[in-house]
C-alpha cells in the first residue's frame, strides 16, 4: 500500500455524506432514540453482572459494558490471563510485543544530568498506528491513568503498572472520546484488574495463584501470590502481592567504556512492588459493589557511566554522574452496580475513585573542577473522578435497542517542583516548569445499539468541557508573560455498522471523531536562559487536537480458521508540538523562542489483519498458526512531510502445538527498515535509519499438575542485532555508539505457575 488513500484500498461511494460523517451519525443516533416509543416494550434483563463478567469472551472498553468482541464494529485486541502467562508479560513493552499496530518506545539510559531525555521515560507509552504520547488513553478498571511528563532534559513514562495483578488487557484502536473524552486521539488501553471470581473456582471458599520468574534480558526476576476467599453467599475478598528487581536491559553493544563512548548498558539497579485489595459485595437485588485499593510502585537506580567525559578535561567536564527515578500510583476505587428494572434505567452504575500518581528523578553530576550540580524534579498527579451511566434494553418488533446514557467528572490536580545545586544561568532553586494547575472536564454522553436481524448499528454522541486553572501563585521563577488559564469544549460522534453476512462472516465501517484537549505543560511551561539566549513561553492560544477516522473491517469464524482484517484512515487538525522554535536570532535583545503551538494536518492510512489457522490433529496434538500484520503511512498534507512516529511494518507468524500436558510455539516476526522517504528530515537531520531484521522465538508451557504449570521461552534464537525506530528516533546516523541502541541477543524466560 503505498498510497495514504483509504480509496486506493477500497473505493468509496457517498463522498458528500462522507465529508460530513458527523451529520449522518448524529441523524442515527437521532433516528435510533425516536423509537423509544410508548410501544415498545422493554426485554427480559441479561444476566447479572457478577455472571456476565465471569466469562472469558468479554470485554467492557468498546461499548462501557460487557459484550462479546465479535459484536463490536471496530478493530480491537484482547490479551487474556492465558495470554499474559503464556507470553510472560512483565510490563507495557510485552505487552505490545505481539499485538499489530501497537509499540512502545524504551530506550537505552543515556542521559545527562542537564540534557537528553533519551531513557528517563523507560516504558515511556504505547504507540497505537503511529500516534503516540498522550494522544493513546490507559486506563486501569476504566480509571484514567497519568499522562507521560517530558520538558527539556526531564521525561517520566506510563508505566504505572503491575502486571501481575491484571487479569485482561483489551486494546481499542481509532478514536475513542465518544465514550472516554479526552486523550483518546489514537485508541485506548484498558488494564482489567484481577476479580475474585477467577481464582474462586468449583463453588470453593478459598483459592488463589503463585508465580516466579527469571528474564536473562535484564535478569530479572519476580515473585507474587494472590489470595482470594469467599467467606459468606455475599462477600468475595481478594489480596494481590507482587515484587521484582531487574538490572540493566541488556543489548548488542560491545565497548564497556566508563565514558560516552560507552555502548553496553549502564549499570542500573529497579525493583517494583504491587499491591492490590479488593472486596466484592452482592447482597441482593441485582446489586454489586466492589472497593478496590491498587498501590504501585517502581524505582531505578543508575550510574551514568556513558555522561562521563574522556580526558582530557575542561572545568566542566563530568566525571561521575549517577541518578535515581521513582514512579508510585495510590488508586482506591468503589465501582456501584445495580437493576433497579426502573422506566428509565434497567442497569445503573456508580463509579468514584481516587488517585495519587508520583513521579520523581534526582540525578547527581561531580564536575573536574567546576561547583558539582545535582537536580531533583518532580511530577504529580491527583486526580478525582466520578461517574454515573445507565442503560435499557428495550425490543419493537425485530428490532432491540440497547442505549446507554451517563455522565463523567474528572478534577486533577496537576503539581510540579525542580529543586537542586548549582541552577542554569538565571534561575534559582526552588523552581516550577509551569504552575500548579487544575484541570477540569464534565461530559455527558448517549450510546444506542440497535440490532434487526442480521445488521447492528451502533451511534454514539459525547458533548465534553474542559478547564485548566492555573495557579499564579508560587510560580518560581515568575514568567515574563503571565500564565494561562484555558477552557473550552468538544463534541465527538462515532457511528458503527456491522453486517452479518451469514454465520461466519462479517462486515463493518466505523467512523469516530477524537480529540485530544492541551495540558497544563503545553499551555504554560516557561524556562529561560539568559545567558545562552533562549527561553520558553506559555501558549494561551492553543487549541484541542481532533480527528476524524474511517475503519473498514472483516472478521471470519470458520471452522479452522479465524481471520480479522481492517483498513483505516485518519484525519487530524491542530496537532500540538512541544516547544518547537517559533522566532529568535539567540541574542540577548532577540532570544531564540520555543512554544507549544498547534500545526499541520495529518492523515494516517493503515492496513492490519490478524488470524490464525487450525491444521487439526497431528500425532495426538493439534497444530495451529497464528499471524498477524500492520502498515501505517502518513504525512503533515500541509508540508507534505512525512509523521515520525509511524513504525516500519510489521509482519509475525507461528506454529503452534498443544497437547494436553505440554504446547509449544515457534514465532517468527519481521520487521520492515526504516526508509530515508518516511522520515521527515526537517525535524531529524541525518537521522540513523534501522535496517530490516527477523528474528525467531521459541517458547512453551509444561503442565506438571491440572494446578502447577512451567513456561519457558527462547527469544531472538539466532542472536540477531536488532533495532527498533521508536527507540532510535533522533538518533544521528553518525553516531558511534549506535549498538548501545540495539535489543536483547538471545535470552532465556521462565516462569512457574500455581494455582491453589
Amino acid at each position: 500500500m503505498s498510497g495514504f488513500a483509504l480509496s486506493s484500498l477500497f473505493p468509496l461511494r457517498g463522498a458528500a455524506s462522507a465529508r460530513r460523517p458527523w451529520v449522518f451519525a448524529g441523524n442515527c443516533l437521532l433516528l435510533g432514540s425516536s423509537t423509544l416509543s410508548v410501544g415498545a416494550q422493554p426485554v427480559s434483563m441479561p444476566e447479572p453482572v457478577a455472571q456476565v463478567a465471569a466469562l472469558s469472551e468479554v470485554v467492557i472498553s468498546g461499548s462501557r459494558h460487557e459484550q462479546d468482541p465479535d459484536e463490536l464494529p471496530m478493530s480491537l485486541d484482547v490479551l487474556r490471563q492465558s495470554d499474559l502467562e503464556r507470553r510472560q508479560v512483565r510490563d507495557i513493552r510485552d505487552v505490545a510485543r505481539e499485538v499489530p499496530g501497537l509499540s512502545v518506545t524504551r530506550a537505552p539510559a543515556r542521559f545527562t544530568l542537564a540534557s537528553s531525555s533519551t531513557g528517563r521515560d523507560q516504558n515511556a507509552g504505547f504507540n497505537i498506528r503511529g500516534l503516540d504520547g498522550n494522544r493513546v488513553l490507559m486506563l486501569v478498571d476504566g480509571i484514567r491513568q497519568p499522562r507521560s511528563y517530558v520538558f527539556s532534559a526531564n521525561a517520566f513514562g506510563r508505566d504505572y503498572l503491575e502486571l501481575g495483578l491484571i487479569e485482561r488487557v483489551e486494546v481499542l484502536k481509532g478514536p475513542m472520546s465518544a465514550l472516554y473524552g479526552s486523550d483518546g486521539l489514537a485508541g485506548l488501553v484498558n488494564f482489567i484488574t484481577l476479580d475474585p471470581a477467577a481464582l474462586l473456582r468449583d463453588g470453593q471458599p478459598l483459592g488463589g495463584r503463585a508465580s516466579v520468574a527469571y528474564a536473562s534480558e535484564d535478569r530479572g526476576w519476580r515473585a507474587g501470590a494472590t489470595l482470594a476467599g469467599r467467606p459468606s453467599d455475599t462477600l468475595q475478598w481478594l489480596l494481590g502481592v507482587h515484587t521484582s528487581g531487574a538490572r540493566a536491559l541488556q543489548n548488542m553493544g560491545s565497548n564497556a567504556s566508563a565514558n560516552v563512548d560507552r555502548t553496553e548498558p549502564n549499570p542500573e539497579q529497579q525493583k517494583g512492588e504491587g499491591l492490590l485489595f479488593k472486596a466484592v459485595l452482592t447482597p441482593g437485588g441485582g446489586q454489586r459493589h466492589t472497593l478496590s485499593l491498587e498501590h504501585v510502585r517502581k524505582q531505578a537506580d543508575y550510574t551514568l557511566l556513558s555522561a562521563v567525559a574522556k580526558a582530557p578535561f575542561s572545568s566542566t567536564s563530568t566525571v561521575h554522574a549517577r541518578s535515581w527515578s521513582q514512579l508510585q500510583r495510590d488508586r482506591l476505587s468503589w465501582d456501584a452496580r445495580w437493576q433497579p428494572g426502573l422506566a428509565w434505567a434497567q442497569d445503573v452504575r456508580t463509579v468514584l475513585s481516587y488517585q495519587d500518581a508520583r513521579s520523581r528523578e534526582f540525578a547527581y553530576e561531580d564536575r573536574y573542577t567546576a561547583a558539582d550540580r545535582e537536580r531533583d524534579v518532580r511530577y504529580t498527579e491527583r486526580t478525582w473522578q466520578a461517574g454515573v451511566q445507565a442503560s435499557r434494553v428495550l425490543t419493537e418488533g425485530a428490532r432491540s435497542h440497547r442505549i446507554t446514557y451517563g455522565v463523567d467528572w474528572v478534577r486533577t490536580s496537576v503539581l510540579n517542583l525542580q529543586t537542586g545545586v548549582t541552577p542554569a544561568a538565571g534561575e534559582t532553586f526552588p523552581l516550577k516548569r509551569f504552575p500548579d494547575t487544575v484541570e477540569t472536564s464534565q461530559a455527558l454522553y448517549v450510546q444506542d445499539e440497535v440490532i434487526e436481524g442480521p445488521w447492528s448499528v451502533t451511534a454514539a454522541l459525547r458533548a465534553e468541557h474542559f478547564r485548566l486553572q492555573a495557579d499564579q501563585a508560587g510560580f518560581s521563577p515568575p514568567s515574563s508573560t503571565p500564565a494561562a488559564s484555558l477552557s473550552g469544549s468538544a463534541t465527538s460522534p462515532k457511528l458503527g455498522v456491522m453486517r452479518q453476512l451469514s454465520p461466519q462472516w462479517s462486515v463493518f465501517s466505523h467512523y469516530a471523531a477524537g480529540f485530544r484537549a492541551p495540558n497544563a505543560g503545553q499551555v504554560n511551561a516557561y524556562f529561560e536562559n539568559t545567558t545562552q539566549y533562549y527561553k520558553s513561553i506559555p501558549n494561551p492560544n492553543l487549541k484541542p487536537e481532533t480527528s476524524h477516522n474511517l475503519e473498514l473491517g472483516l472478521r471470519g469464524r470458520l471452522a479452522d480458521w479465524r481471520l480479522d482484517a481492517a483498513v483505516f484512515t485518519g484525519f487530524y487538525k491542530d496537532f500540538i508540538e512541544d516547544q518547537r522554535l517559533v522566532g529568535g536570532s539567540m541574542t540577548a535583545a532577540n532570544p531564540l523562542i520555543y512554544q507549544s503551538v498547534n500545526i499541520g494536518r495529518v492523515r494516517l492510512s493503515g492496513l492490519e489483519f490478524k488470524g490464525e489457522k487450525d491444521w487439526g490433529v497431528w500425532a495426538g496434538g493439534r497444530l495451529s498458526s497464528p499471524f498477524a500484520y500492520s502498515r501505517v503511512v502518513g504525512k503533515d498534507t500541509l508540508t507534505q512531510r512525512p509523521i515520525n512516529s509511524i513504525d516500519p511494518q510489521r509482519l509475525s507468524a507461528g506454529l503452534r502445538y498443544e497437547r494436553a500436558q505440554w504446547s509449544a510455539r515457534l514465532d517468527v516476526q519481521h520487521r520492515s527498515a526504516k526508509k530515508a522517504s518516511e522520515v521527515d528530515s526537517t525535524q531529524l537531520s541525518a537521522q540513523f535509519l534501522p535496517p530490516a531484521s527477523t528474528t525467531l522465538d521459541l517458547s512453551g508451557q509444561w503442565r506438571l499438575r491440572r494446578d502447577l504449570r512451567l513456561n519457558v521461552a527462547l527469544t531472538n534464537l539466532s542472536n540477531q542485532r536488532v533495532w527498533y525506530w521508536s527507540d532510535v528516533r533522533g538518533l544521528s546516523s553518525a553516531s558511534a555508539v549506535k549498538d548501545a541502541y540495539t535489543q536483547p541477543g538471545r535470552s532465556l524466560r521462565v516462569a512457574l505457575v500455581a494455582d491453589f
